[in-house]
């Protein structure tokens, strides 16, 4: 599975659009399972099930539509932003499975960090319970399979600007709110944050290796060898 961190932000339809090839590819075997990391410029995305209700007031930033299911979400910088194009023929071809298993690697991932996070029975996502009774949302899960070949994926919110929520209802959510990281008092840096959610992610869904890598590989296969053995 490569392993792929972009550091400039990156625009939602060329995203989109990647993601695309990347899954045609994989489905024909000539490109390998892809797990790509990134933030978005400020925008909003509709997911197949978002009502129009839920835009509260004219947006700020721009709205698109996306194929992936759930309702209405945030991206913006601060944001890590994970779309996954993994080949679920290869994992039991079980779409609920895979979902808790992208579940589980968000919530290893944070405990790593002294956060409990938890799954909630019937709200997507994954949720950190407060104090006063209420439970915040700190990571969602928005997944579309083509072909048994998953794209989309999960966010989690690092450093986000929290306020840019206040537009939409976050995923159709009315009773709860967003969190992140650093509201919740620490401050991690986003390559901490990469770094443990690489580490959890191969416990669940097998070794990775970094796209730079691979490529560099590739590249010394190709090249003549010089027998120097006698």
């Amino acid at each position: 599975i490569e392993w792929k961190i972009t550091d400039s932000l990156v625009p939602y339809k060329s995203s989109v659009e990647a993601m695309e090839k990347r899954v045609e590819a994989i489905r024909t075997g000539v490109a390998h399972e892809l797990v790509w990391l990134l933030e978005h410029p400020a925008i909003y995305t509709r997911g197949t099930s978002a009502n129009e209700d839920e835009l509260l007031r004219t947006p700020r930033f721009p709205v698109f539509d996306s194929g992936r299911g759930g309702r209405y979400t945030y991206h913006g910088p601060g944001q890590r932003v994970i779309y996954l194009m993994l080949d679920l023929r290869r994992r039991g071809s079980d779409i609920h499975a895979y979902v808790r298993g992208l579940e589980q690697w968000l919530i290893d991932s944070l405990a790593d960090f002294g956060l409990n996070a938890v799954r909630r029975s019937g709200r997507v996502g994954i949720w950190i319970p407060r104090n006063n009774g209420r439970e915040t949302k700190i990571g969602a899960i928005g997944v579309r399979v083509r072909r048994w070949v998953s794209f989309h994926g999960v966010s989690l919110n690092v450093a986000p600007n929290l306020d840019h929520y206040s537009d939409i209802v976050p995923c159709g959510v009315l009773d709860h709110g967003v969190t992140s990281i650093a509201d919740l008092g620490l401050t991690i840096k986003m390559s901490e944050v990469d770094f443990v959610l690489r580490k959890n992610f191969e416990k669940h869904f097998g070794a990775t290796i970094d796209e730079n890598k691979k490529l560099s590989l590739a590249l010394e296969n190709s090249l003549p060898h010089t027998d120097l053995t006698r």
